[in-house]
Formats: structure tokens, sequence, C-alpha cells
């Protein structure tokens, strides 16, 4: 049984001397994803200006920027625009990588473990390099020996933990719900795979929003933009996103 896309080879490219190398579902399954958002980013805004006609296409586009918007403005991240690019493309990759999870013979790319932590660590470089353009180097770095010095190495951990927290949630809501699917369709080949991929699709839409807001809420905190209410009303998104009762019983 193939419980993640890293099993499962798709294409092997001669290498020549330094050997073939496999093409897994992960990589392949990427590549698609990043294609389809690549694209139809390019398709939504093209000819889009103050005077192009409003269509349905220009309205779920605005929609969804809008949506993502006032999330980050909700959370205290200030000006959206600063924030938009990173923290909207980790959503609509994550969130495209899930729902595309529902399609037969397609292994969502979040279901493997390395792109999950791959997205954990766009996260960990992010929250830096926007806390350091925010306050300087110096600034940021004194953040760590806050309250005293003797909390530097703490501090540290707590910023290498987080990432590992972010990369395990992901993987262990996507891969399990593979092995459930799985099992179920050895068992019941029918009735429940399809309740099941159901419950996948809205448990992928809730960890990709729960991913995006986990990523702004550090940003902001190493921001020092409002970072204890904005990790306040983070975390009191995730817990209501979690005690959904779908998703309760798609993690079990």
């Amino acid at each position: 049984m193939e419980v993640t896309p890293d099993s499962r080879i798709l294409f092997v490219l001669p290498g020549g001397p330094l050997g073939d190398l496999p093409l897994s579902a992960t990589i392949v399954n990427t590549w698609i994803v990043m294609a389809i958002l690549v694209i139809g980013g390019r398709i939504a805004t093209l000819g889009i200006g103050p005077a192009t006609p409003t269509s349905r296409w220009r309205l779920a586009v605005e929609m969804l920027i809008e949506m993502i918007r006032t999330q980050i403005r909700a959370i205290g991240g200030g000006d959206p625009a600063r924030y938009l690019p990173f923290v909207g493309t980790l959503f609509l990759f994550t969130l495209l990588s899930n729902v595309l999870g529902v399609v037969p013979g397609f292994m969502s790319p979040t279901g493997s473990l390395s792109t999950a932590a791959a997205l954990a660590l766009c996260v960990m470089v992010a929250v830096p390099l926007y806390g350091i353009a925010e306050n300087g180097l110096v600034d940021y770095l004194r953040r760590y020996i806050r309250p005293t010095p003797l909390m530097a190495p703490f501090n540290v951990i707590g910023e290498i933990s987080r990432t590992i927290a972010l990369a395990v949630r992901l993987y262990g809501n996507v891969m399990s719900g593979m092995v459930v699917v799985a099992i179920l369709l050895s068992v019941a080949p029918f009735f429940f795979p399809i309740l099941l991929q159901l419950l996948g699709l809205l448990t992928g839409v809730i960890q990709a929003y729960i991913l995006a807001v986990l990523a702004m809420v550090y940003i902001v905190s190493a921001s020092g933009q409002e970072a204890g209410a904005a990790e306040s009303r983070a975390e009191a998104k995730v817990a209501s996103a979690d005690a959904d009762p779908k998703n309760k019983k798609r993690n079990i």
C-alpha cells in the first residue's frame, strides 16, 4: 500500500554517469500544482485593469484576494500588501494541493513529509526576513535575549520547534487521510471512500487556512506588531478550526 507520494515513482530520468534520477509523485504533482497556479494566475490577471468590465472570473479573483487581505489585517499585520505575496502563495499552494487530493490517481504533495517540511522551512526563513525588514538586524536579534540573555537558547529552540510543528501538523493530517481511504478501499470500495474524500476536502481547506494563519502570526510576532494580540487571535482561529466536528471525524 502506497502511503505517501514519495513511494510512487512515476518517471526515471537518465542521469548519465551520475545515475538515473527517479521522479516520485511528490515532485511531479508539485510541478502540476505550481503550473496550475502560474497559468491560472496569469489568466486571472490578463487584461485586468480599472476600465476592465466586471466579470464573474474577476469578481472571484478579487473576492479571494480580499479574503486573504482581511485575514492578514485581522491578525494584526498592518498593511496586507507587504505579506500578501508570501502568505497568499503559501495558502493557495497548500489549498490546491489538498483539494486536488480528491482527484483519483492524484496524491497530494502535502502528504509527503518533505513537502510539508519545505513549506515549514519557507515560513522559518520568511519570519526573520520580515522581522529584520521591519525592525533592523540588531533590534530583531535583541528579541532573542529578552527578558534575559539566558533565554537565548530557549528562544532559538522555540523557533525550531514551531517549524517542526508546522510540518508535522500538515503532513499528519493529509497523510492520515490517505491511509484511511486506502484501508477502506480494500474493505468497502464504493461507499465509505466517497464520504471520506468529501471530509478530506473539508480538512484540506482547514489545514491550508491554519498553515497560512500560523505563518502570518509568526511573521507579525517577529515584526513586533501587536504580537501578543496577534497570537491570541490566531490561537483562537486555530482552536475553532480544530474543534470543528467534521474535522475531528476526519482525523479519526
